[in-house]
């Protein structure tokens, strides 16, 4: 069996995030796996202008030292799972301009989501699906959503997310989602010569 590189995307720059939080929860778990090698990625170590190209990498290369750094470090990887808040019923923009620095680095891998808020970043994370589809991403069927009361009394009163059961059952069942789309996309990109 293959070990896939996953990225967990911290997808959210804000000083109050609570994106720390939920990623580091996300990632003890997908760690403690075996089947998987996982690394934090956080936004803030890219400081991308709003996109400013002449056209999409797609086409031409980024002129922007920065934006080909973050491709760089997206092509490591065979899989993303993006930890996003909701604003607006959407993803936060410097997440958006993320996905837009890069294209061929996404295509024909696997994305998974997980989202918090008071509703669990569902309406963010339905639009995001829908962007990694246009980046030829796979996304998963399961997400994870820390919502409600849970994500309040998580954010702050500082309640232990380990003590959520059904978040902690999903997360094992998207990262199990994750690990077969990351394997299968790998081994069907290495026959495509």
């Amino acid at each position: 069996m293959n070990r896939p590189n996953i990225a967990i995307i911290m997808s959210t720059t804000r000083a109050a995030r609570f994106a720390d939080t939920a990623a580091a929860w996300l990632y003890a778990i997908a760690a403690a796996r075996q089947d998987m090698h996982v690394e934090l990625i956080d936004l803030r170590e890219f400081s991308m202008p709003f996109f400013d190209e002449a056209a999409s990498n797609a086409w031409i290369p980024s002129e922007n030292a920065e934006a080909r750094r973050w491709q760089q470090k997206v092509a490591a990887f065979d899989g993303y799972v993006f930890v996003t808040a909701e604003y607006n019923r959407s993803i936060p923009a410097v997440l958006k301009n993320a996905l837009d620095y890069a294209y061929p680095e996404w295509n024909r891998k696997p994305a998974a989501c997980l989202g918090y808020g008071s509703v669990g970043a569902a309406r963010a994370i339905e639009q995001l699906r829908l962007i990694c589809i246009e980046l030829q991403m796979a996304p998963t069927r399961t997400g994870v959503h820390i919502q409600g009361a849970d994500f309040f009394a998580a954010l702050q009163d500082g309640k232990d997310l380990n003590t959520i059961p059904y978040i902690g059952q999903n997360a094992e069942t998207m990262l199990e989602e994750l690990r077969w789309w990351a394997n299968t996309l790998a081994e069907a990109r290495g026959r495509d010569v």
